[in-house]
């Protein structure tokens, strides 16, 4: 039997990166749907383009920056107990292209192509996988340090904060550094709406990352031994809560709808498996109620167009889970124990100051050198046209 784990643990990661794969297309269908309809071929070409680039920079640099693995030896020494390095390696690619599909969002129908990518380079080649090395790699000796002062390592099984409050921190300093949209808030006071063009497109989007995301959370255990039917079985209870509380606050509105099971799954990753599952289903009603309520400030108090909501949807809500793992993982709610509060707010705090202040560095510099925002007649002509010279539905647009 042991000769036979590393294909069956080959096989495992395998179909979790198929799984996390496919929620890239959730990513550009539920950005997609959400935006105007001249920058929807622009979200569609965006989330492939970023994802081609984020696999040569985590290839080349990535990896090796996080775990101390390259792939600079021969094929035979690659395809060494099946594959299972390589493949584990394509399992974390996804979880790290992921970075520039949460920024993506965020950013959307004034960015330019260009500077993007370039970012998506920087981001994905260094900045994601020195705090992923960190954390996950145990690498600069600061989970050794933590388990010292607090008892306990930060514990984040499946990235509510390495990936989502990282990425959604990154996401609020480029979308602050690149102002809102042309007349979004108007010089009169009031705000110009901008609904979703396509709710089904945004339904299809929205259920590709929850389906896809029981790979993302169940396959972080990364061999098939570890395999748990609690991270499921959470995963599915703050779907679920996330999703009802959305739909109660935000009246019913589609939109609040399908993103709310979204908050609640990123909320739930880090301590997914260490929770009852009721106290799952309350960190995802929790996750829920920010979304709603931070999407609806930061839009319309604070104008900050943030256009999918990246920053409450990954940002805040990850930041919960990492705060919400050292308390509903404890024994007295039902957890399996083994967390700390304390080493989940170092940890929590620590990812989200990494991400806020490489973000505005990598944004800074290529504001300063090339340029972030398309020019204000390419992008009332949209992203489409402007960039990509063809729109959604181009058997509309004939004129012979």
């Amino acid at each position: 039997m042991d000769s036979l784990k590393p294909g069956a643990d080959a096989l495992f990661l395998l179909l979790g990166a198929i799984m996390v794969l496919a929620m890239h297309a959730g990513f550009a269908f539920l950005e997609l749907g959400t935006v105007r309809k001249k920058n929807q071929v622009n979200a569609l070409v965006k989330i492939l383009v970023d994802f081609a680039v984020s696999t040569v920079a985590y290839f080349f640099v990535g990896y090796a920056v996080a775990y101390g693995v390259s792939f600079y030896s021969g094929a035979g020494t690659l395809a060494a107990n099946n594959g299972v390095e390589l493949v584990r390696f394509f399992f974390l690619l996804t979880f790290a292209a992921a970075i520039p599909a949460i920024v993506s969002g965020g950013i959307a129908e004034r960015a330019r192509f260009g500077p993007q990518l370039m970012a998506t380079a920087v981001i994905v080649g260094a900045v994601y996988p020195l705090f992923e090395g960190v954390v996950w790699g145990q690498r600069l000796g600061f989970q050794a340090w933590l388990q010292g002062w607090t008892g306990a390592a930060f514990h984040d099984f499946a990235g509510s904060v390495v990936v989502h409050a990282v990425g959604g921190w990154i996401g609020l300093a480029a979308v602050l550094l690149l102002g809102p949209r042309a007349n979004r808030y108007r010089k009169d006071g009031a705000i110009s709406a901008h609904p979703p063009s396509s709710i089904p497109f945004l339904a299809l989007g929205a259920w590709i990352l929850a389906v896809g995301w029981f790979g993302f959370n169940v396959m972080s255990a990364q061999s098939l031994d570890k395999l748990s039917g609690l991270v499921a079985v959470n995963s599915l209870m703050a779907m679920v809560g996330g999703t009802l509380v959305a739909v109660a606050l935000g009246r019913n509105d589609p939109g609040f709808a399908y993103n709310g099971p979204l908050a609640g799954l990123v909320a739930v990753c880090a301590g997914s498996d260490v929770m009852h599952p009721l106290g799952a289903l309350v960190v995802g009603g929790v996750a829920g109620a920010i979304f709603v309520v931070m999407f609806t400030l930061t839009q319309n108090r604070w104008r900050i167009d943030d256009v999918l909501g990246v920053w409450p949807l990954h940002g805040l809500c990850g930041a919960w889970g990492g705060l919400a793992c050292g308390v509903f993982g404890q024994p007295a709610l039902g957890g399996l124990g083994g967390v700390s509060l304390g080493a989940q707010l170092v940890g929590t705090l620590a990812g989200v100051a990494w991400a806020l202040a490489a973000g505005a560095a990598v944004y800074g510099v290529l504001r300063l050198a090339v340029g972030l925002r398309l020019s204000p007649e390419q992008e009332f002509d949209g992203a489409d046209l402007s960039l990509h010279r063809i729109g959604a539905t181009p058997e509309r647009e004939a004129t012979w």
